[in-house]
């Protein structure tokens, strides 16, 4: 399916499967009806579009591996993405994809991985995630903290209680406003990273979440001596048309749905305005 004609006009795929993970989000597994595999990069987004109502990038959520159909994490915030979260088993909607570049997993073989996803963040770090559970034996070290508002707005129960039951990894989740149930850790998630033990030059830290996290994680990561250019983050909220055409995601001459949406902090800390 990756073709130039997919970067600009939609093909239509199939609602195989739904599943509600939150009040807000909504996974769905959509398949192509062109029957065509689906290749893609974790990190990559697809453009998907509500014929006469409009179009919105989301990440890719699923396993790179899986070719027959992807996985996406729909959040409820406008008219497209209500609209998504309307249809059933079978109904169709276009994509165009898949678009952008990827993490930069060939950097990151045999190096320690930190993952750090703050809400929403899991989505696109879940396919990122699979991939090196699937690689484990090209990567050393893996650590996965996530942190949310509150107990309701944690994705992906399932998967974080199948990795829990991991040995081969680390992982923590905090809540910042916790209800009378979490027994958990509380709080923001900088307060994770702190304790832990990292060997900075073989380490890469994957970092997705909402903007007003990333000024923090820095700052954290930064005491930790993490080099600039093991620190990638994503910039996909700033997107909108996925192809350099509406200059709505244009920073200083970069256009992040083309270069990115996944960029290392060596390169972003040049762009006012970036973070």
């Amino acid at each position: 399916m990756i073709n130039n004609d997919s970067l600009f006009l939609p093909e239509i795929a199939e609602v195989v499967s739904t599943r509600q993970l939150t009040d807000m989000e909504k996974y769905f597994e959509l398949r192509p009806k062109n029957q065509k595999e689906f290749g893609f990069n974790p990190g990559q987004f697809v453009q998907l579009s509500i014929f006469g109502i409009g179009e919105a990038p989301i990440s890719i959520s699923s396993s790179p591996f899986n070719k027959d159909s992807i996985g996406i994490c729909v959040r409820r915030v406008g008219d497209v993405t209500s609209a998504i979260h309307k249809l059933e088993v079978g109904s169709s909607l276009g994509i165009r994809g898949p678009l952008g570049n990827g993490f930069p997993i060939e950097e990151m073989i045999g190096k320690d991985i930190l993952f750090i996803a703050g809400g929403l963040g899991l989505a696109p770090l879940r396919s990122m995630i699979s991939y090196v559970f699937a690689k484990r034996n090209d990567f050393r070290r893996i650590t996965i903290l996530y942190g949310v508002k509150n107990p309701r707005e944690i994705l992906f129960v399932d998967d974080l209680e199948a990795w829990k039951e991991r040995n081969d990894i680390e992982m923590d989740i905090i809540v910042d406003k916790p209800d009378e149930k979490w027994t958990g850790k509380s709080g923001v998630i900088t307060r994770l990273i702190p304790p832990l033990t990292l060997e900075p030059l073989n380490t890469y830290a994957l970092i997705v979440g909402p903007p007003v996290m990333y000024k923090y994680v820095l700052l954290e990561l930064k005491i930790k001596q993490i080099p600039e250019n093991h620190i990638i983050m994503s910039l996909e909220r700033r997107m909108k048309c996925g192809v350099g055409k509406c200059g709505h995601c244009q920073i200083n001459g970069v256009y992040v749905c083309l270069s990115g949406p996944e960029f290392n902090y060596q390169t972003l800390k040049f762009l006012s305005e970036a973070i």
